[in-house]
């Protein structure tokens, strides 16, 4: 494995760690100012500012786990093709919300050599059709 498949390993690692410990502001410092997040059934997510809306917008406690399928450097350009399960448990206690699928993401190895999170296409649904 080389440095930058490592390195978009150690990003993707870092941001399921950082999703779960409620480090939103760890999280925003993964993406590019001008990322864009894309999901089934809603508009795109435009910017940190609108994915720092909808983080905060979540009631309850998030955790995930991302299965990396395949990931392809392009020079300073990457993509990362993963399989995410996340779960919502909320904050006034209830049954968790699980939601799971397939992610592809592109990455951009910014100047100073760190890649970040440039585009993410997100079809996580309902997990068991729930």
């Amino acid at each position: 494995m080389d440095r930058d498949e490592q390195a978009i390993r150690s990003l993707i690692s870092t941001w399921m760690e950082a999703t779960a410990a409620g480090d939103l502001p760890r999280v925003l410092e993964l993406m590019a100012d001008d990322v864009v997040f894309l999901g089934p059934g809603r508009p795109p997510m435009r910017g940190r500012k609108d994915y720092a809306a909808a983080a905060k917008a979540i009631q309850g406690r998030v955790e995930g786990a991302a299965d990396i399928q395949e990931i392809r450097v392009f020079g300073d350009w990457a993509y990362c093709w993963n399989q995410l399960t996340v779960t919502i448990h909320p904050a006034g206690g209830g049954a968790p919300n699980r939601r799971s699928g397939p992610v592809l993401s592109i990455l951009r190895k910014q100047p100073d050599r760190r890649w970040v999170m440039f585009r993410d296409a997100n079809m996580v649904s309902p997990a068991n059709g729930k």
